[in-house]
């Protein structure tokens, strides 16, 4: 028995890395999943990898789109019990240096996305009489990481709405958290970041160990599951004690 039987969830951003490995972990602890992403060729081959996963071709900073595509899952599948606000769109560089057009696509696509997500979610998920939502921060909110200036700004902003959600969705039912990842060893940042520089981040966690896809999925489904009944509200940090180290 799944610690996810019968319960129904949207991923995004769900195409690679950390969303497709929450997709994979909630399919395999019974939920039906919608895996979400604007990369129809990459989803294409995430879903085949997914048992009874559905593709949903969206841009996250599209809001009629998220309706349709949210609402269109939820009519197909009976509902909605879970959502995962994962999509994102990083760039670094010093801020003076930021190109409008850059700082405007990673707000809305790393916000402004998860706004629409949650105005599509929520009445789906308060007519099954509560739910689960999750959205994805970083440890970038606690400690300053060089040239993440909007980055940082976005998964605080991340921070604030899952503090504000928990408490305005909480009464229907809604339990609203956040996962905060330190760096995570996956395809798409093992192409920017070599041997030596992963061998850096691990020196300086006093865990002496990276965090992979598959620990912050696992993270993932505790939210999503009935074990976390009363947890709201939280920003829960995967970072081996990182953040919390002294210097």
């Amino acid at each position: 028995m799944g610690r996810l039987d019968g319960k129904i969830a949207v991923v995004t951003g769900a195409a690679g890395g950390i969303g497709k490995e929450i997709a994979g972990a909630f399919a395999r602890e019974g939920a039906r999943v919608g895996m979400l992403d604007n990369n129809e060729a990459l989803l294409k081959e995430a879903v085949a990898s997914v048992p009874g996963a559905g593709a949903l071709v969206c841009d996250v900073a599209d809001r009629a789109a998220v309706c349709a595509a949210i609402d269109g899952y939820a009519s197909q599948s009976g509902g909605l019990d879970i959502l995962v606000n994962n999509a994102a769109y990083f760039h670094y560089g010093l801020l003076t240096d930021m190109p409008e057009q850059v700082v405007d696509k990673m707000i809305d696509v790393g916000l402004k996305g998860a706004l629409w997500c949650l105005q599509a979610a929520t009445p789906h998920l308060t007519a099954r009489g509560g739910g689960a939502v999750i959205n994805l921060s970083s440890v970038a909110v606690s400690v300053a990481i060089k040239h993440a200036a909007v980055y940082s700004c976005i998964k605080g902003a991340l921070d604030t709405l899952t503090r504000q959600q928990a408490v305005e969705l909480g009464p229907q039912g809604i339990r609203v958290n956040a996962l905060a990842p330190g760096p995570v060893v996956t395809p798409g940042a093992s192409s920017v970041i070599d041997a030596q520089g992963w061998e850096t981040r691990r020196a300086r966690t006093p865990l002496r160990r990276l965090a992979e896809g598959a620990d912050i999925a696992q993270a993932a489904v505790f939210l999503a599951s009935d074990e976390s009944v009363s947890v709201a509200g939280v920003t829960l940090k995967i970072d081996g004690a990182m953040t919390v180290m002294g210097y």
